[in-house]
C-alpha cells in the first residue's frame, strides 16, 4: 500500500516509491528506493520537495498520528482537478482537421530539427546564433499550431533519446505558441513566446554531454552543473542584438516554481511573469512524456495527471495549468485507452464538446485478445466511455502506425 506524506515525516527504513515532484529538479532521478542513509534522508529534506509517497509493504510505515493521502484519494482529488480546469476557461477553435495538418506538420518538423541541431550546434561552438534564419522555422511552427496544434503536438511527442535535444526546444517552441493562443495572447504575440520556447534550454549547449546524457545518477556536483543552463542560456541569448525580454526571462527562469522553490532564482507568485509560468509547464509536459537515456516517457494521460498533483504542491500556476489542459486534453492525442466495452483505442483527435469525450480510434479486443476491425467513435455521441488510460508498452503496440492507417 502506499500512501502520501509530508517530507518532514519522512524518516529511515521507509521505502519512497515515488518523489512528488517533477524529477528534472531534484538529485533523486530513481524515484523508488529504500531510504537507508543519514546522507539521503538529509538531502531529500533540504531539496525542496514537499510530498513524497511511501510503500509501507517495503519499508517502516508512517505513525497512526501523521496526516497521510491514500492513492484513492490522491485519484478522486486529481479527477476534481482536471474537471475544474474543463470548466475555468473556453477552449479554442481549430480550423482543420488533423488529418488534414498532419502531413504539413510533418514537413515542418523536419525542418526545424535541421535548424535547431545547427542553432544548438552554433552555441557549443561559440558562435553567434543566426535567429533570423531560426524564426522561419518559429512562423511555420505557428500557422501549424493555429490549423490544428494535436497534428504537430503529437508528432513531437515521438522524439528518441538521440533527437531528444533538439526536438524539446521544438516541441516546448509550439506548446508555448498553442498555451498563448488558449490564453487569448493575441496572434502577433505568439511568435514572441514561440521564440521563448525554442531558446529555452540553450544554455545546456554549455553543459558538458556526459553530464548532460549520463544514463545513472547524478552526483551532487553534476546536478548542480545541470542547474547552471538557465543562467548559462541567459548570457548567451544576452550578447544577441535584438534579443527579446520575453525570451531572456523564460530561458532565465523555466524551471522555477510558483511556491518559490525552483531554481535558479527561487521567485513565486507573481514576481514570476505569465511567459516564465508558462515556459515551466511547457518544458515539464514534454520532458516527461518524452523517452531519456536515463528515463522511460509517461504516457501523455498519466504526464497530465502528474502535473495536476504538482500543481496543487504549488509548481504550477492555476490558470496556466487550466489553459494548458486544455490545450492538449484530459486524453491528449496519441493515448491508449480503455472503453467500458473492454475494448482498446488511441486517441486520435480532440472534440470541442468536452476534453473527456474525444475522438478514439478503436482497434483491438481485450476480451477476445485480438486486433478489431478500427472503427472511429466520437465520445460525445456515443454511449461509450473511457474506463482509463493504458500503457502502450505492455500491450506492444506501435499506436503511431495505427493512428495513420485509414480505418
Amino acid at each position: 500500500m502506499t500512501k502520501k506524506i509530508h517530507v518532514s515525516e519522512v524518516k529511515l527504513g521507509m521505502f519512497i516509491h515515488e518523489i512528488c515532484a517533477n524529477w528534472l529538479d531534484h538529485p533523486f532521478w530513481n524515484g523508488s528506493f529504500a531510504l537507508n542513509s543519514i546522507d539521503s534522508l538529509t538531502k531529500l529534506k533540504a531539496s525542496g520537495i514537499k510530498y513524497v509517497w511511501i510503500d509501507v509493504s517495503r519499508g517502516i510505515d508512517v505513525e497512526p498520528r501523521i496526516s497521510m493521502v491514500t492513492q484513492e484519494n490522491e485519484n478522486r482529488k486529481i479527477e476534481s482537478v482536471l474537471h475544474g480546469a474543463i470548466a475555468d476557461l473556453p477552449k479554442t477553435g481549430r480550423a482543420v482537421a488533423i488529418h488534414e495538418e498532419i502531413d504539413n506538420a510533418r514537413k515542418v518538423l523536419a525542418k526545424a530539427q535541421k535548424k535547431v541541431e545547427i542553432m544548438l550546434l552554433d552555441a557549443r561552438m561559440g558562435k553567434a546564433l543566426q535567429i533570423e534564419d531560426v524564426m522561419t522555422v518559429v512562423y511555420e511552427i505557428n500557422r501549424s499550431v493555429a490549423r490544428n496544434s494535436n497534428a504537430l503536438l503529437s508528432l513531437v511527442r515521438l522524439k528518441n533519446k538521440d533527437n531528444y535535444t533538439y526536438m524539446h526546444s521544438v516541441a516546448v517552441c509550439a506548446l508555448m505558441m498553442a498555451l498563448g493562443k488558449q490564453l487569448g495572447i493575441r496572434d502577433e504575440q505568439l511568435p514572441l513566446l514561440g521564440e521563448a520556447g525554442l531558446f529555452h534550454d540553450i544554455g545546456k549547449a554549455k553543459i558538458p554531454e556526459t553530464v548532460l546524457n549520463k544514463p545513472g545518477k547524478l552526483t551532487d556536483e553534476e546536478f548542480t552543473v545541470i542547474k547552471q543552463h538557465p543562467w548559462l542560456g541567459w548570457r548567451i541569448l544576452k550578447q544577441l542584438p535584438g534579443i527579446n525580454d520575453l525570451t531572456l526571462d523564460v530561458a532565465l527562469h523555466h524551471h522555477e516554481k510558483t511556491d518559490g522553490t525552483g531554481y535558479p532564482d527561487k521567485l513565486s507568485g507573481e514576481s514570476l511573469s505569465l511567459a516564465a509560468r508558462m515556459g515551466a509547464i511547457c518544458d515539464v509536459y514534454d520532458a516527461i512524456t518524452s523517452e531519456r537515456c536515463y528515463k522511460n516517457a509517461w504516457e501523455p494521460a498519466e504526464a497530465i495527471r502528474k502535473i495536476a498533483s504538482w500543481q496543487q504542491n504549488g509548481h504550477f500556476d492555476k490558470k496556466v495549468f487550466h489553459a494548458f489542459v486544455k490545450t492538449v486534453g484530459i486524453y491528449p492525442v496519441g493515448t491508449l485507452v480503455k472503453l467500458k466495452s473492454g475494448r482498446l483505442g488511441v486517441v486520435v483527435d480532440q472534440t470541442e464538446k468536452n476534453l473527456t469525450t474525444p475522438i478514439v480510434k478503436v482497434f483491438f479486443s481485450i476480451a477476445g485478445n485480438m486486433h478489431i476491425f478500427p472503427e472511429k467513435i466520437n465520445m460525445a455521441k456515443s454511449r461509450e466511455s473511457i474506463e482509463s488510460s493504458e500503457d502502450p508498452t505492455k500491450w506492444g503496440f506501435n499506436l503511431q502506425t495505427i493512428m495513420e492507417t485509414n480505418s
